[in-house]
């Protein structure tokens, strides 16, 4: 299950040396970019907000049920042979990493949509910002792996390993690192993960903050992250890109007690 997995594609940060982006209709993308992907997965979502950021609506989409363990159909087996979502394809270029697909969205389309990286050159300011958005955008893979590590447990380790004793550090340690970004929220001004614009670093992360909302995180203990949350809850992308499962059924109370 792809659920909870998520790396980095560093070299595809920024300054990128690709060609720019001719002006392409809605229907040149439906025909040269697939995505593969399944409701409620933090990894997915980045991407689907990232094509929306981007204005690349009108791309082939294949919404895909881990439940029904669609993911390791031969049709994804083929493109990602890890059996994993996201799968993206662009013409005959094939990246399965959400960081990867986010960053070459940005590179590849940079002055199209939304600048989701601004550039260092001639502004020792917005090289500031960069590093801020850097350090976020790759902080949110550690925030994703906390969560993994606590949701996926009972999955991951078989019954008769499991001890409460490992489950409540697990917790422990996922309670730290969500206090740490109500803290990087208290500290930046303007509303957003690196400052007062959206950008790539809440393209990553923010799907991890709507998914530890919906699974019960305390609205009262943690209000920068709640005000974070209900913010970007009415941003079009995210908007549109919505999870339709979550839109079906009700939240939970897992997370309450961090």
């Amino acid at each position: 299950m792809r659920l909870f997995t998520c790396s980095s594609f560093s070299l595809l940060i920024f300054n990128l040396p690709l060609t720019s982006a001719p002006r392409l209709t809605s229907e040149t993308m439906a025909k040269d970019m697939t995505l593969w992907w399944g409701s409620g997965s933090p990894p997915c979502w980045r991407v689907l907000i990232a094509l929306e950021e981007k204005n690349l609506q009108g791309y082939n989409q294949k919404l895909l049920s881990f439940e029904k363990g669609e993911h390791k159909s031969k049709e994804v087996m083929d493109v990602n042979p890890r059996g994993q979502l996201p799968a993206f394809k662009f013409g005959d270029i094939v990246i399965n990493e959400s960081y990867g697909a986010c960053f070459f969205l940005e590179s590849k389309f940079k002055s199209q949509g939304t600048k989701l990286i601004p550039d260092c050159a001639g502004s020792d300011n917005n090289c500031a910002l960069i590093a801020l958005i850097m350090q976020r955008v790759f902080e949110g893979n550690t925030l994703h792996q906390k969560m993994a590590d606590v949701f996926m447990y009972n999955r991951r380790v078989p019954e008769n390993e499991r001890h409460e004793s490992a489950f409540k550090r697990l917790k422990e340690t996922l309670t730290g690192e969500v206090q740490m970004w109500e803290g990087h929220l208290k500290k930046t001004p303007g509303g957003f993960l690196a400052g007062e614009n959206f950008s790539m670093a809440d393209v990553i992360v923010f799907p991890s903050v709507a998914l530890l909302l919906r699974m019960g995180l305390s609205e009262d203990k943690y209000p920068k992250l709640a005000e974070y949350y209900k913010k970007l809850q009415g941003r079009p992308s995210v908007k549109a890109t919505w999870p339709p499962t979550w839109k079906e059924t009700p939240g939970q109370e897992f997370l309450k007690d961090i």
